[in-house]
């Protein structure tokens, strides 16, 4: 990773834990001494585009990894959360550019979109 400074240095991700947040990870972004809060995708509102910020990619499968990347779904792009499942286990239905696809719960967890307020 470097640590000079312009458009070529990579991102510093950094874990904590906050108690605004439910109780959940918070995943802190720092990028050229800019810092923007983030959570995962599941807690986003319903009917309002995010920005996705993260994904944790090494705690998704080998196809899981694959699908997501095939429609597209990397940092920078807006993802709208079109329902939930009842009680908040099952999948979610978002819609990634045109497309509307279903999201796991656990892998929802893994991306991470801005958080509201940031």
């Amino acid at each position: 990773m470097r640590t000079g400074g312009g458009d070529h240095t990579l991102p510093k991700v950094v874990r904590r834990n906050f108690a605004g947040f439910a109780g959940q990870h918070v995943l802190i972004m720092a990028r050229n001494m800019s810092i923007a809060a983030t959570a995962p995708l599941s807690d986003a509102p319903i009917r309002h585009p995010v920005p996705v910020r993260a994904v944790d990619w090494a705690v998704l499968s080998e196809g899981e990894t694959r699908r997501l990347r095939e429609f597209g779904l990397d940092e920078g792009v807006e993802v709208e959360i079109l329902h939930r499942s009842m009680f908040g286990r099952g999948p979610l239905a978002c819609r990634i550019g045109r497309m509307t696809i279903a999201i796991r719960a656990h892998v929802a967890h893994a991306i991470h979109v801005e958080a509201k307020g940031a």
